[in-house]
């Protein structure tokens, strides 16, 4: 070979291997039938939450922005209320997640977010703040609400919307087709979750620009 030649093809090689060695880690989103990244949040309370403490039950991830209308649908019907009691008082957690960057619409800070669930008596099982995104992009989360049931061995099984009725019209509620009781209540009877994903409607999660 050439060393005319030669020269440029090793100048090429060492730019890949710069590139390569210099780009960031690639982030594993969730995915059905795979485990759920692990993280770490703090709540509302002060708290810490570490997901890999809940191995061994069912949990629940709910995406979240009070000023959302499909959010507000869920909340001024009561509806996301109910399913918090009714699935936590059977061991489920349920981790409420507000992934709004400073500045964006559904940002809360701590005391404000407690506010928030006095007032609509929410009962989950904590409210995570997420102001830089990090959780909600380990789960690609795209919507509020955009839901996920993660099995007691902590693998995903159902990611996406929380109902068969992408409106904001609280009058859809008592018709509609609840994804993750239907998941929950499929996998705790032992069978196989029928509709394990579907497309997630509502409000964009408000991310931090730089980071989305």
């Amino acid at each position: 070979m050439k060393r005319s030649t030669l020269f440029p093809m090793l100048l090429y090689a060492m730019l890949v291997a710069l590139v390569l060695c210099s780009a960031p880690p690639l982030i594993s989103a969730a995915k059905i039938g795979a485990a759920a990244p692990d993280f770490t949040g703090t709540a509302s309370t002060g708290k810490t939450f570490r997901l890999s403490d809940y191995r061994g039950k069912y949990v629940v991830l709910e995406w979240h922005n009070n000023g959302c209308p499909f959010v507000r649908k869920q909340y001024n019907s009561g509806n996301m209320q109910r399913l918090q009691k009714q699935w936590t008082s059977q061991g489920v957690a349920w981790f409420t997640i507000l992934s709004s960057a400073p500045g964006k619409q559904g940002y809360a800070t701590a005391p404000e977010e407690n506010d928030y669930l006095a007032k609509t008596q929410a009962a989950p099982t904590a409210a995570l703040l997420d102001p830089t995104g990090e959780i909600g992009h380990l789960y690609d989360a795209k919507t509020s609400p955009q839901m996920v049931v993660i099995n007691p061995q902590g693998v995903v099984i159902y990611d996406g919307a929380i109902d068969d009725k992408p409106t904001t019209d609280l009058n859809d509620v008592p018709g509609a087709t609840n994804y993750v009781s239907l998941a929950l209540q499929q996998a705790m009877a032992g069978k196989q979750v029928e509709t394990s994903t579907t497309r997630p409607y509502g409000c964009s999660v408000k991310y931090s620009d730089a980071t989305h």
